[in-house]
């Protein structure tokens, strides 16, 4: 009777146990497939919403991702996942990816309703300037974002409530530039050039709205 009562004991742990990681990121999946920071680089349909990683909490104390980073990033990753417990680096880091070809085939295109969902109220500004002076001049932009070499957290800090993840990009980008006649005025799309960025993405740790947005953008 003893050994029953023990096995059912056991049984009902494991349960519990199973639902806290299959449950949660099911509710998660179910919630935040449609918002725009869940998705890798390569999925054509990512949607236009970036939303924070819903998935089942990480223990602060262990991230394997964090195996080699610089000790000031390690340190700044954990703040921010102490301070959201719903945060996850992998899982931010593959949004990311999305998130950067999200945005610069919505800046090459003239997507101005996307970019305002993905980028901050200054970095949007700046790309819908740099937009309307093209649009000025009759000039379209035939870019194509050939792949992403690598994704690389270049910083990150929790500022009050602000947590702020600095990603760096090395990419390879075809780009070509064509007059109002549709004559090729700049670059060739036989010829792709590596482009380093560094982005910036911010999130409120304390708001009920997990989506992140570009905050900066710079140079690598």
């Amino acid at each position: 009777m003893l050994e029953i009562v023990l096995l059912a004991m056991v049984a009902a742990f494991l349960g519990l146990r199973l639902y806290s990681v299959l449950g949660r990121r099911a509710e998660h999946e179910e919630e935040s497939i449609p918002q725009r920071f869940d998705g890798a680089d390569n999925a054509p349909s990512v949607p236009s919403a970036v939303n924070a990683p819903q998935v089942a909490a990480t223990p602060v104390a262990r991230m394997p991702e964090l195996a080699g980073v610089m000790p000031a990033v390690e340190r700044g990753i954990r703040e921010i996942a102490a301070a959201d417990n719903k945060f996850e680096l992998a899982s931010f880091v593959d949004g990311a990816r999305g998130a950067y070809r999200m945005i610069l085939e919505a800046f090459w295109s003239g997507d101005r309703e996307t970019l305002r969902d993905l980028c901050d109220d200054s970095v949007y500004a700046g790309f819908a300037a740099a937009i309307d002076a093209r649009e000025a001049a009759g000039e379209t932009l035939e870019n194509t974002l050939i792949r992403i070499e690598e994704t690389r957290i270049h910083s990150a800090s929790l500022d009050g409530r602000i947590a702020r993840i600095a990603v760096l990009f090395v990419a390879d980008i075809a780009a070509v530039t064509r007059d109002s006649a549709g004559h090729v005025v700049a670059g060739s799309l036989d010829d792709a050039i590596e482009s380093r960025d560094v982005w910036t993405f911010s999130r409120n740790v304390t708001a009920r709205d997990p989506n992140w947005v570009l905050e900066e953008t710079d140079e690598g």
